[in-house]
C-alpha cells in the first residue's frame, strides 16, 4: 500500500481554493520552507524551521511546545490540506513532504504574500537569501505603484 499522499493528478485550483490556502500564515511558511527542494523534507525538520520563524529564532533554539504545536498543527492540518489540493506529496509512514505538480499554479500568488511577511526577521532574511532581493525588491516596487 502506498503511503504518499496527495491529490490524484494535476488539478485547476480554484480562485478560492488558492486564496484559503495561503491565507494561513503556518501554511505559507510550509510552502516557503519547501520552495526549491527537490527531495522529500521530514516533518520534524519542516517544523523546526517554522516555529523559528514564527518565534524570529535560529530552529536549534526554538522551544520544545513551540516545535510540537507547529508539528501537531502541520500533521493534523496544514499538510493534509495542502496534500489535497495536489501542492504537496505527504509520506505519512515516513514523515516526510515535498511539493507536487499544484505548487506551481500557487506560486506566483505565494510570490505576492511575501511582502506582507515581517521585514526585519529571520524569515525575511531566508526569503532574500533564497531569492535575492532583487525579487522582494521588486515586489515592493510594484505594490507601491498599485498604491498610488
Amino acid at each position: 500500500m502506498d503511503a504518499l499522499t496527495s491529490s490524484q493528478g494535476e488539478q485547476e485550483l480554484s480562485a478560492d481554493t488558492i486564496l484559503e490556502l495561503l491565507a494561513n500564515r503556518r501554511r505559507r511558511y510550509l510552502l516557503y520552507a519547501l520552495r526549491g527542494q527537490e527531495h522529500p523534507i521530514e516533518l520534524s525538520t519542516l517544523a523546526e524551521q517554522v516555529a523559528g520563524w514564527e518565534h524570529d529564532v535560529p530552529p536549534e533554539e526554538v522551544a520544545k511546545n513551540e516545535y510540537k504545536s507547529v508539528y501537531v498543527s502541520s500533521v493534523q492540518c496544514h499538510v493534509p490540506k495542502l496534500a489535497d489540493a495536489g501542492v504537496v506529496d505527504h509520506d505519512e509512514e515516513n514523515h516526510t513532504v515535498v511539493l507536487a505538480s499544484n505548487f506551481t499554479q500557487l506560486e506566483p500568488y505565494l510570490r505576492v504574500v511575501i511582502k506582507d511577511e515581517p521585514e526585519n526577521s529571520m524569515l525575511h532574511a531566508a526569503l532574500e537569501q533564497e531569492s535575492g532581493e532583487g525579487l522582494l525588491g521588486q515586489i515592493r516596487e510594484n505594490v507601491a505603484r498599485l498604491k498610488h
